[in-house]
């Protein structure tokens, strides 16, 4: 018998076409569509398949990501699905794919793609994305790697993978490590598995996390603004190892001081938050304020774990444990 798969169509850039009235691409196709257009993709396997929306990535919300992160886990209860498939949209998949892997608490393969062309383009990358995540999802080697992204014939772990460009079909990296493996021709090839997995077992998202991006001469005006609008918690993208400049200190420790967690990370696109330097706004005098240390995720992720880790009802005390491990 066939692996039995659940296959999530949810729009993106892998479901347009050129509409002739706008002159634009716009999400279209279903998924009976889609996996029409794949040769010898029902060899593979039988599919549950799920027309779950036809949103582009910029449309996706933290809520619509629990929503969805539900209708998988209720699926992958079924002890005949071995794992499960999802299209998204490229702008926002690492958001929601790294949402799944924070709530999921499974060992079936998700496997998350999308296209950076439309099948309207004769370069569209829709069914060969399609067709190697379809290989992933059923390859047994696969089980236990947590929520990965399959574009561009590479295997990369939600945590860390990164859109990289704006337009390339390689665009989907890992920004420190690498791809965790490979689909080849005649197999799929994992070198890798996760350093660690981690789960926030949650219903609940908590959606008032705002991200405050430092530059040079930046001051605590944002900050303050998003606390007086009822901000949960804050992400501040700082700069280099995680630091910020003086003007803005001030307003962070007010915002910490009225019990917001504040989560430090860095506009660099590589390396890890760490409490280098001790002058004024550096890593230092920030964790002596309170502040948490973001590791090794970018200020979206970061958001996604604080909005998630609120939604649990986790202290601040069990928030810096969990980033700062």
């Amino acid at each position: 018998m066939k692996p039995r798969l659940a296959t999530f169509f949810t729009g993106g850039t892998i479901s347009m076409r050129i509409d002739p009235a706008t002159g634009g691409a716009i999400p279209m196709l279903s998924g009976e569509e889609i996996i029409a257009q794949v040769p010898g993709l029902n060899d593979l396997a039988d599919f549950d398949l799920v027309n779950f929306d036809r949103l582009p990535g910029p449309h996706w919300t933290p809520q619509r990501m629990m929503e969805l992160a539900r209708a998988v886990r209720e699926k992958l209860r079924d002890e005949r699905i071995v794992g499960a498939v999802v299209t998204h949209g490229t702008d926002t998949l690492e958001e929601t794919a790294y949402f799944l892997d924070l709530v999921l608490d499974t060992d079936k393969p998700v496997v998350f793609i999308g296209a950076m062309r439309n099948s309207s383009e004769l370069s569209w990358d829709g069914p060969e994305n399609l067709a190697a995540a379809v290989r992933v999802a059923i390859e047994p080697e696969a089980r236990g790697l947590g929520v990965v992204v399959a574009m561009n014939s590479q295997i990369i772990s939600a945590a860390e993978v990164t859109k990289t460009h704006t337009e390339s079909t390689d665009t989907f990296q890992s920004r420190d490590f690498g791809a965790m493996g490979y689909v080849d021709k005649d197999r799929v090839i994992v070198m890798r598995r996760p350093f660690e997995r981690e789960h926030i077992l949650t219903d609940n998202v908590e959606s008032r996390v705002d991200i405050i991006k430092m530059f040079a001469g930046a001051d605590g005006r944002f900050i303050d603004f998003a606390v007086g609008e009822g901000a949960r918690g804050l992400v501040i993208e700082g700069l280099g190892r995680g630091n910020v400049t003086i003007s803005a200190m001030a307003a962070i420790q007010r915002a910490i001081q009225v019990g917001l967690p504040v989560v430090i990370t860095s506009r660099c696109p590589r390396g890890r938050v760490l409490d280098t330097y001790a002058y004024e706004g550096a890593g230092k005098p920030l964790r002596r304020a309170g502040a948490i240390l973001g590791g090794m995720l970018p200020s979206h992720k970061a958001r996604i774990k604080l909005m998630l880790a609120l939604g649990a009802g986790w202290s601040v005390d069990q928030i810096r444990e969990s980033f700062e491990q």
